[in-house]
C-alpha cells in the first residue's frame, strides 16, 4: 500500500534493521505503482552506515522526525568505527 505521507517521505531515508539493530539507511527517491497493485519504493544505490542502535523488529511505516532520526555521524562511543562483523559478535555476547 502507498503510505499516506508518501510525498513527505521522498528525500527522506529508509532505515535497515539487521538482527535487532538499526545499521544503515538509504535515501527514498520515489514511489512507483506496479501492475499487480503493489508499490515499489525506489531508493538510492548508496547505503549509508550509521552507528548501530538497538531496535525491535516491526512491520509497517515508521516516521522519524529529523531531530530523532539516527545519523551517520559517530555518537562518541566509537561503535561506528568497529567492523560490522566484530560489532555483531560483541552484540551477541551482550558487550555492546
Amino acid at each position: 500500500m502507498r503510505p499516506k505521507r508518501a510525498a513527505e517521505l521522498i528525500g527522506g531515508s529508509l532505515y535497515w534493521i539487521v538482527k535487532h539493530r538499526l545499521v544503515a539507511c538509504q535515501e527514498i527517491l520515489r514511489f512507483e505503482d506496479r501492475e499487480d497493485g503493489r508499490i515499489d519504493i525506489v531508493c538510492s544505490a548508496e547505503l549509508a552506515a550509521i552507528s548501530p542502535i538497538a531496535r525491535r523488529a516491526h512491520q509497517g511505516w515508521r516516521y522519524l522526525e529529523n531531530d530523532v532520526a539516527p545519523t551517520a555521524s559517530d555518537d562518541g562511543s566509537g561503535l561506528a568505527e568497529l567492523p560490522p562483523q566484530l560489532y555483531g559478535r560483541l552484540a551477541a555476547l551482550a558487550l555492546v
